[in-house]
């Protein structure tokens, strides 16, 4: 009878589990194509070797950190010391500033944009106009270079 009874309250608890996670589930967002490939590439390993990437589908996972404020056309994803940003084209997919904070998996091509100074100081402006924020391209300190930017051209996402 004890065993009977424990065995209810397992598959009740069991029960009560899977429908919690399949509400979960189906909180999350897909934008795009979504994502397709099952496993993830860490971003550490894109950006410690971005050339033996470029040009490569990949997936990729972390928090979102910031979504373009004007037109939601990109989002950095990752965590504070190792993120990429998942851009994708302007009015096909848009991503909510309120992703800020959530859980994400990205999927896209890996790209490098190879810059000049003079473009790439064009793109920090562009990056702060954004924000709101000020930028004073002959105060900005950028170095000599190389300048160039490796981010991924999402084709989908899903957002938890």
């Amino acid at each position: 009878m004890r065993n009977e009874m424990m065995s209810r309250v397992f598959l009740i608890a069991v029960a009560i589990g899977l429908l919690a996670a399949a509400a979960f589930a189906s909180k999350a967002e897909i934008y795009g194509k979504g994502v397709e490939l099952e496993k993830a590439t860490p971003i550490a390993a894109i950006l410690a070797d971005p050339d033996a990437y470029i040009g490569q589908t990949v997936r990729v996972e972390g928090g979102v950190l910031d979504v373009c404020p004007k037109k939601g056309c990109w989002i950095e994803i990752g965590d504070e010391k190792q993120h990429i940003q998942i851009k994708v084209d302007d009015d096909v997919i848009v991503f909510p500033a309120t992703a800020t904070g959530r859980l994400a998996a990205a999927q896209g091509e890996v790209e490098a944009i190879e810059m000049t100074r003079e473009k790439y100081l064009g793109w920090l402006a562009h990056r702060a106009e954004e924000k709101g924020e000020e930028f004073d391209a002959e105060a900005a300190e950028v170095g000599d270079g190389p300048y160039r930017i490796i981010r991924i051209k999402g084709a989908g996402a899903r957002i938890e």
